[in-house]
């Protein structure tokens, strides 16, 4: 058997790139070694479409797959053992590996699935794979064919200078790998919603940073380390980022004091979208990120989005616009978000929440709401207090 352990990395939408493909090939190379950087002994190389890891014996190959498996681009994974190109080497090995199954799994019948990569092997895929299935029965009595649901669907790549046996293919999320689609910043609250969006959006290659708005004494801080704590799930995904801290409470109150009651929500929505746009502007961000979802609260109807976006000047990506609340629930279970978004902490959004809440936004009317505040300088002064906090992934 073979001196290392041996995981198979496949790329997902990254083969489709044409000639763009080696570096996104590299990116998510890159990425992978960044992600093992606390494992000593592993080594990361791609060959021929693939990436294979290779890590000494003596480590842990659950944590290093999951710590794969996070990585933006990478489609399954499979540990595999490695044989020489020739049927006899690869016929040993698949009964070596065949053996060590009936050990510890119990299994009873395999299938046999060959694959001929290097297309000057003289043999074809499905005569590959009778060979093989004939060596495994001789070399494994108490195995059975079963060509319908068999126990153990054993997979045989037969390539160049190296063919590969392996059985399972542990999912990964797919996607672009992280740093291929520029930067931007998301809005991140205590909520479902917005982590979710941040994971969507790393996924498709988009570096992150965030801003998180509070009203303290009104919220806690307890609530704004909740935040803390889900970006650092999500921190688990992406890697380290930057959080800008930004106490909403002064413009809260002017809203409250000057404007209509309930204009409220729509005001204070406007207020974070430019506020996070001039950190954005000084932090190099392409765009801004929000977790809204069309319909799902009185600031998320269409008429609150379109004024909400009147106000800026940067795209405003939401990538849950057309989900439905189930399945970003699904989503932020599947991440590992849910549980921590649910706990009951307040939010700087239910702070001065009007009694009934305009849904239908007239953009003139709000103007005209905003022309008795110092818009200007309760921006300025709302950036100048920003407290960056670096976030680091669980």
């Amino acid at each position: 058997m073979n001196e290392q352990n041996i995981l198979i990395v496949r790329c997902g939408e990254v083969a489709l790139k044409g000639l763009n493909k080696p570096y996104f090939e590299r990116m998510l190379v890159d990425r992978i070694k960044r992600n093992l950087r606390e494992f000593d002994g592993v080594d990361v190389k791609r060959h021929e479409g693939l990436i294979y890891v290779r890590a000494d014996k003596n480590l842990d190959m659950e944590k290093i797959t999951r710590q794969i498996s996070k990585v933006f681009g990478v489609a399954s994974i499979s540990p595999a053992v490695e044989a020489e190109s020739n049927l006899d080497a690869i016929g040993e090995a698949a009964v070596e590996y065949m053996m060590n199954l009936i050990e510890t799994k119990g299994i009873k019948t395999f299938k046999v699935q060959a694959k001929r990569a290097d297309k000057n092997f003289p043999i074809k895929s499905p005569e590959i794979g009778r060979i093989i299935g004939a060596k495994i029965l001789i070399g494994c009595k108490v195995l059975k064919v079963d060509v319908h649901e068999p126990d153990c669907l054993l997979y045989v790549d037969v390539r160049h200078d190296k063919s590969y046996i392996y059985m399972d293919k542990i999912q990964g999320f797919g996607g672009l790998p992280l740093g291929t689609n520029g930067k931007g910043m998301i809005l991140l609250s205590g909520g479902i919603d917005s982590p979710v969006a941040a994971f969507m959006m790393a996924k498709r290659g988009m570096v992150l940073e965030a801003v998180h708005f509070h009203s303290y004494p009104y919220t806690s801080e307890r609530a704004r380390e909740k935040v803390e704590e889900l970006a650092g799930i999500i921190a688990s995904y992406t890697g380290r980022f930057k959080m800008h801290v930004i106490n909403l409470l002064p413009i809260q109150e002017q809203i409250v004091q000057n404007c209509p009651e309930e204009e409220t929500t729509i005001l204070v929505r406007r207020f974070m979208m430019r506020i996070a746009e001039e950190i954005a502007k000084e932090t190099d961000c392409m765009m801004l990120i929000t977790g809204e979802n069309l319909g799902q609260v009185a600031s998320q109807t269409a008429e609150a989005l379109v004024v909400t976006d009147s106000c800026v000047s940067k795209p405003i990506m939401r990538p849950l616009i057309g989900m439905d609340k189930i399945d970003i629930m699904d989503k932020a279970k599947e991440i590992g978000t849910y549980e921590k978004s649910i706990e009951p902490y307040e939010d700087c959004c239910t702070v001065f929440l009007p009694k009934h809440p305009t849904t239908k936004p007239k953009l003139e009317k709000i103007i005209q709401s905003e022309s008795k505040l110092d818009v200007e300088g309760l921006v300025r002064a709302a950036v100048e207090k920003d407290e960056v906090v670096i976030i680091r992934g669980e």
